[in-house]
């Protein structure tokens, strides 16, 4: 594992230790004792007390979106290079910017502290990490960024964090948006974290901003000419930090928002009289729920303890930042966008009656790909961190007053992974149908919704197979017995080509569920790796993923392209936890 220099701009500053081996700030609110230990060193077990009860059903959440409004300019300018004597940290060249910089849309995101966030009437007001809105509140989740193919995005982002904060957290901040077709530069990789004091290791000098391109193409550029192959399209796409080793803390604090992309065929009305729109519900009735498991101390303030391997499994949900809220909606169909925002808790969600019963609805996209045909009679959704599923729910046939429930089911006692199901579940958000919606519903549900892409026989046939073992190395997370080395590529790929990846879980009690940069892959087989036993693979997974969940004693194998951009990104496991403890990799694609 490397140890992380970070830039001091002071000039005379001594070069940090390694970030792996402290933690910046009072450790006031960290809920474990914090003994300053190498990574290395077995983790001890903590055993903690529950959170205080709260208050259901206390607070609304907004009726839509938080939606964030671009600008007209910003000043100054964006270049394809890093405009370091304006206050821009020292980034990579923005690659084909003369290509693809065509009538952009542009974004500031400002990273700031909230100091008066209310999860729930029962806790105080206290501090989070959120991103300022254009009504100029700072939320966290962040407001909500609708986009278009082929409407690229610059989203200048500045850190406007408290440099010398109290708590858990580091103000360092390396956005990425989780799961788009973005270049290198622009994909938040760990270690290009910036704050207007540090630098990370894969930057030049520190910065108060940072430019990311955003170009919003289909993966295959290259193969297909203009912004690629639709068949690649995204739809419910997220951004979050991604500071090595403090991604879990950060993410808790609020650095996480959504990201919306529509196109011609999803287009985001269902008034589009195109032949070829879907026109599924749109928005206001287009609605991001993010679950988050939280853990709050005895006094109500929120508590994470970042050091221990184990990490901390939230007994408390927010679902976009509340805990027990409630939602009103009209009566008519609603698309859904459920995000398991993480760190460690896998939800078992069902939609009931205030009689328990559960109640059905079509699911129509798995991470943020719609399915190439909806699966309708659904009534469960199963989620590990970072996995979404949007669904549509038809409220047109509830009468007004009607009380719907979103519960979990998922039995789960610590960040190892699911344990079980339990008949009762806990409630995580009050759906209330209260009105007559002011228009005709028009919106639909087609028989058919994206095609996938075909991958030939031949490719199968001659895909190399790289083989990935996620487990235990030394009490600290690893694959193939590696830590994570932020400035050395573990695999080196080639543009262009494609591989089957062969992801192994040996260990008997972890999931992991694994994220894989830059590309969606295809999962083609499962197996019990004791048994030799083929495991199905459910219509919902048999789509394009970009989030692999691993079972304990499983493997399995996805297919996966490398196309358009060369660079460094990263393969991890999206237990937040065992991220930010090393289990995570480098891969560089080269020309």
């Amino acid at each position: 594992m490397s140890t992380q220099d970070i830039v001091d701009t002071s000039g005379t500053a001594p070069v940090c230790p390694g970030r792996r081996t402290f933690l910046k700030g009072s450790v006031a609110t960290v809920a474990a004792p914090m003994i300053l230990a190498p990574r290395k060193s077995e983790a001890q077990a903590v055993v903690l007390p529950p959170s205080p009860p709260v208050v259901p059903w206390a607070i609304e959440l907004p009726p839509e979106a938080n939606l964030l409004q671009p600008v007209a300019a910003l000043d100054p300018p964006p270049l394809a290079w890093a405009n370091v004597a304006a206050g821009e940290c020292g980034r990579d060249d923005h690659p084909r910017f003369g290509q693809l910089y065509v009538n952009p849309v542009f974004y500031e995101l400002r990273a700031r502290e909230n100091p008066d966030w209310v999860f729930n009437p029962a806790y105080p007001p206290q501090p989070v990490w959120g991103w300022l809105g254009s009504d100029g509140q700072v939320t966290a989740p962040g407001p909500t960024i609708f986009a278009r193919y082929g409407r690229p995005v610059i989203a200048r982002i500045y850190n406007e964090l408290p440099q010398d904060h109290i708590g858990f957290g580091s103000p360092e901040i390396s956005t990425h948006l989780h799961n788009a077709h973005n270049p290198s530069e622009s994909d938040g990789f760990p270690g290009d974290f910036f704050s207007p004091l540090k630098a990370g290791p894969n930057l030049t000098v520190p910065g108060q901003w940072r430019d990311h391109f955003w170009p919003n193409v289909y993966a295959g550029i290259e193969q297909f000419g203009g912004i690629g192959d639709p068949r690649e399209a995204l739809g419910t796409c997220f951004y979050h930090d991604h500071n090595l080793d403090f991604t879990a803390p950060n993410v808790l604090k609020g650095q996480i928002g959504f990201y919306l992309i529509y196109d011609w065929l999803d287009s985001g009305n269902e008034r589009d009289n195109s032949r070829s729109a879907l026109r599924l519900p749109s928005p206001p009735y287009d609605y991001p729920i993010l679950l988050q498991d939280m853990r709050f101390d005895v006094n109500g303030m929120q508590s994470y303890d970042q050091l221990s391997p184990e990490g901390i499994l939230g007994d408390m949900v927010a679902v976009n930042g509340k805990i027990q809220p409630v939602l009103r909606v009209a009566r008519r169909k609603y698309r859904l966008r459920v995000v398991n925002g993480g760190p460690s808790r896998f939800y078992f969600l069902h939609i009931v009656n205030a009689a328990s019963v559960q109640q059905p609805f079509i699911r129509i996209a798995t991470d943020g790909n719609l399915l190439p045909r909806p699966l309708h009679n659904h009534r469960k959704i199963e989620i590990a961190p970072a996995e979404r599923a949007d669904i549509v729910i038809d409220f047109s046939v509830y009468p007004i007053g009607t009380e719907l429930y979103l519960i979990d089911r998922q039995i789960q006692l610590d960040t190892r992974g699911p344990d079980g199901v339990s008949l009762a579940g806990r409630q995580l958000l009050k759906i209330i149908v209260d009105r007559e919606p002011p228009e005709a519903d028009v919106s639909r549900v087609p028989l058919l919704l994206r095609g996938l892409p075909t991958i030939s026989a031949a490719e199968l046939a001659s895909a190399p197979v790289r083989s990935f073992a996620f487990d235990r190395t030394n009490g600290q997370w690893s694959i193939n017995n590696q830590l994570f080395d932020v400035e050395n590529p573990s695999v080196v790929v080639q543009k262009g080509s494609y591989e089957i990846w062969e992801l192994v879980n040996p260990s008997g009690g972890w999931h992991h569920p694994i994220h894989i940069h830059l590309e969606e892959g295809r999962l083609l087989s499962m197996v019990n790796i004791e048994t030799g036993v083929q495991i199905p693979i459910p219509p919902e997974n048999q789509g394009r993923r970009d989030v692999y969940v691993l079972p304990p004693n499983t493997s399995m194998r996805i297919f996966v392209r490398f196309r358009d951009w060369q660079g460094k990104y990263v393969m991890h496991c999206h237990n937040l936890v065992h991220e930010d403890h090393a289990m995570m990799l480098r891969f560089d694609i080269t020309a």
